[in-house]
């Protein structure tokens, strides 16, 4: 198991909260408590996740959880830069964090799945 500090999921997706948090804390107060709070959350809620998958034997629930996650901040996003709460660069630049993120998601749950389906097999001493 690697640190999960080290893990590219984990700084891909640090990235992203970054972000957020960023975009966030220029949201109008309309939005700023309501969506930009949503946005902090599932973004933290996205690196838990993460961390839990990289602890976990079975990584398949928590990497559904973080695609979730991933989900929710995809649609958040696009509806605050329709309401031109977010600019179309940042805009640009989130999206970008967040296929990364979402690529990185599917090939570990991919992995895991692989994983989990092929036994182990035991060396028996000549």
């Amino acid at each position: 198991m690697a640190l999960y500090y080290t893990l590219p999921i984990y700084k891909a997706s640090y990235k992203l909260v970054y972000l957020l948090f960023t975009a966030s804390s220029n949201f109008s107060r309309e939005y700023k408590y309501t969506v930009g709070q949503e946005l902090k959350n599932e973004g933290l809620n996205i690196i838990k996740n993460i961390y839990r998958a990289n602890k976990a034997k079975d990584k398949t629930e928590y990497i559904n959880q973080a695609r979730e996650n991933l989900e929710i901040i995809r649609l958040l996003v696009r509806l605050m830069q329709d309401f031109k709460q977010i600019s179309l660069k940042l805009f640009v630049e989130i999206n970008q964090v967040i296929e990364m993120v979402s690529k990185q998601l599917t090939a570990w749950g991919n992995y895991s799945k692989i994983k989990l389906s092929t036994p182990l097999k035991m060396e028996t001493k000549k």
